[in-house]
Protein backbone atom coordinates (compact mmCIF):
# COMPACT_ATOMS: atom_id res chain seq x y z
CA UNK A 1 0.00 0.00 0.00
CA UNK A 2 1.50 3.53 -0.71
CA UNK A 3 1.52 6.63 1.81
CA UNK A 4 0.21 9.70 1.21
CA UNK A 5 2.11 12.85 1.06
CA UNK A 6 0.22 16.08 1.53
CA UNK A 7 3.12 19.26 -0.63
CA UNK A 8 2.89 22.22 -2.69
CA UNK A 9 2.65 22.14 -6.29
CA UNK A 10 6.14 22.35 -8.18
CA UNK A 11 6.49 23.51 -11.28
CA UNK A 12 7.36 20.11 -12.41
CA UNK A 13 4.08 19.11 -11.57
CA UNK A 14 2.52 20.40 -15.06
CA UNK A 15 2.38 17.43 -17.32
CA UNK A 16 0.56 15.65 -14.50
CA UNK A 17 -1.68 18.37 -13.51
CA UNK A 18 -2.60 18.83 -17.44
CA UNK A 19 -3.55 15.50 -16.75
CA UNK A 20 -6.15 15.84 -13.98
CA UNK A 21 -7.38 19.09 -15.34
CA UNK A 22 -8.64 16.65 -18.25
CA UNK A 23 -10.17 14.47 -16.17
CA UNK A 24 -11.93 16.93 -14.58
CA UNK A 25 -13.31 18.50 -17.82
CA UNK A 26 -10.58 21.26 -18.39
CA UNK A 27 -8.16 19.96 -20.77
CA UNK A 28 -5.01 22.47 -20.88
CA UNK A 29 -1.74 22.76 -22.93
CA UNK A 30 1.12 21.85 -20.83
CA UNK A 31 2.28 25.15 -21.86
CA UNK A 32 -0.26 27.32 -20.93
CA UNK A 33 -0.59 25.59 -17.27
CA UNK A 34 2.93 26.07 -16.59
CA UNK A 35 2.79 30.12 -17.66
CA UNK A 36 -0.41 29.82 -15.11
CA UNK A 37 1.27 28.06 -12.68
CA UNK A 38 4.29 30.20 -12.28
CA UNK A 39 2.18 32.81 -11.63
CA UNK A 40 -0.46 30.98 -8.75
CA UNK A 41 2.62 29.60 -7.54
CA UNK A 42 4.17 33.28 -6.38
CA UNK A 43 0.10 34.49 -5.53
CA UNK A 44 -0.12 35.91 -2.22
CA UNK A 45 -3.75 34.51 -2.06
CA UNK A 46 -3.26 31.35 -3.56
CA UNK A 47 -2.45 27.49 -2.66
CA UNK A 48 -1.91 24.75 -4.68
CA UNK A 49 -1.53 21.25 -3.43
CA UNK A 50 -1.11 17.86 -4.68
CA UNK A 51 -0.96 14.45 -3.27
CA UNK A 52 1.65 12.38 -3.97
CA UNK A 53 1.33 8.59 -3.98
CA UNK A 54 5.42 7.13 -3.17
CA UNK A 55 5.24 4.57 -5.92
CA UNK A 56 2.52 6.13 -8.29
CA UNK A 57 3.66 9.97 -8.17
CA UNK A 58 0.77 12.80 -8.46
CA UNK A 59 -2.67 11.56 -8.18
CA UNK A 60 -4.46 14.80 -6.99
CA UNK A 61 -4.47 18.58 -6.60
CA UNK A 62 -6.44 20.97 -4.92
CA UNK A 63 -6.48 24.70 -5.80
CA UNK A 64 -7.38 27.14 -3.44
CA UNK A 65 -8.27 31.50 -3.45
CA UNK A 66 -8.16 33.11 0.09
CA UNK A 67 -10.80 35.87 -0.45
CA UNK A 68 -11.08 38.79 1.71
CA UNK A 69 -14.42 39.96 2.65
CA UNK A 70 -15.34 43.61 2.82
CA UNK A 71 -18.16 43.76 6.33
CA UNK A 72 -16.75 40.76 7.80
CA UNK A 73 -13.49 39.93 10.32
CA UNK A 74 -12.95 36.21 8.49
CA UNK A 75 -11.96 36.40 5.01
CA UNK A 76 -13.05 33.41 3.10
CA UNK A 77 -11.35 30.38 0.78
CA UNK A 78 -12.93 29.25 -2.01
CA UNK A 79 -11.84 26.02 -3.35
CA UNK A 80 -10.71 26.51 -7.53
CA UNK A 81 -10.45 22.96 -8.16
CA UNK A 82 -9.93 19.58 -6.55
CA UNK A 83 -9.26 16.27 -8.63
CA UNK A 84 -7.67 13.25 -7.80
CA UNK A 85 -6.97 10.73 -10.66
CA UNK A 86 -9.66 8.17 -11.67
CA UNK A 87 -7.19 5.47 -10.66
CA UNK A 88 -6.72 6.92 -7.43
CA UNK A 89 -10.29 7.72 -6.00
CA UNK A 90 -11.68 6.02 -3.25
CA UNK A 91 -8.72 5.48 -0.98
CA UNK A 92 -8.86 9.12 1.00
CA UNK A 93 -6.86 11.11 -1.26
CA UNK A 94 -9.69 13.74 -1.78
CA UNK A 95 -9.96 13.29 2.26
CA UNK A 96 -6.48 14.11 2.74
CA UNK A 97 -6.51 17.23 0.42
CA UNK A 98 -9.75 19.03 1.90
CA UNK A 99 -8.27 18.56 5.50
CA UNK A 100 -4.80 20.51 4.30
CA UNK A 101 -7.18 23.01 2.66
CA UNK A 102 -9.19 23.58 6.12
CA UNK A 103 -5.91 23.95 7.59
CA UNK A 104 -4.65 26.51 5.08
CA UNK A 105 -7.67 28.59 5.31
CA UNK A 106 -7.54 28.76 9.24
CA UNK A 107 -4.40 29.33 9.38
CA UNK A 108 -5.81 32.87 7.15
CA UNK A 109 -8.42 33.37 9.49
CA UNK A 110 -11.26 31.91 7.07
CA UNK A 111 -14.64 31.88 8.42
CA UNK A 112 -15.23 29.14 6.05
CA UNK A 113 -14.41 27.47 2.62
CA UNK A 114 -16.42 27.50 -0.57
CA UNK A 115 -16.43 26.09 -4.19
CA UNK A 116 -18.78 25.18 -6.83
CA UNK A 117 -19.46 21.88 -8.45
CA UNK A 118 -21.42 21.62 -11.82
CA UNK A 119 -24.83 19.92 -11.02
CA UNK A 120 -23.53 17.06 -13.21
CA UNK A 121 -20.96 15.66 -10.74
CA UNK A 122 -23.27 13.82 -8.48
CA UNK A 123 -20.89 11.75 -7.47
CA UNK A 124 -18.73 14.85 -5.83
CA UNK A 125 -21.61 16.03 -4.78
CA UNK A 126 -21.59 13.02 -2.50
CA UNK A 127 -18.07 13.26 -2.02
CA UNK A 128 -18.21 17.20 -0.12
CA UNK A 129 -21.43 16.80 1.59
CA UNK A 130 -19.79 13.54 3.03
CA UNK A 131 -16.93 15.51 3.86
CA UNK A 132 -19.06 17.90 5.54
CA UNK A 133 -20.19 20.64 2.88
CA UNK A 134 -23.46 21.75 2.76
CA UNK A 135 -25.62 22.73 -0.45
CA UNK A 136 -25.75 26.19 -1.47
CA UNK A 137 -27.82 26.36 -3.94
CA UNK A 138 -27.82 29.78 -5.88
CA UNK A 139 -24.94 30.54 -8.21
CA UNK A 140 -24.83 32.93 -11.06
CA UNK A 141 -22.33 32.90 -13.96
CA UNK A 142 -21.81 36.16 -16.63
CA UNK A 143 -19.19 34.71 -19.25
CA UNK A 144 -16.91 37.52 -20.78
CA UNK A 145 -15.64 37.91 -24.04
Amino acid sequence: MSSILIRPAVLDDAPVLCHLMTQLGYPVAEQLLLTRLKVLLEHPDAAHWVAEETHRGVVGIISMHFIPQLPLSGDFARISYLCVDADARGRGVGQRLLARAELLALERGCDRIELHCHSRRTGAHAFYQHCGFEDAPRYFCKRLQ
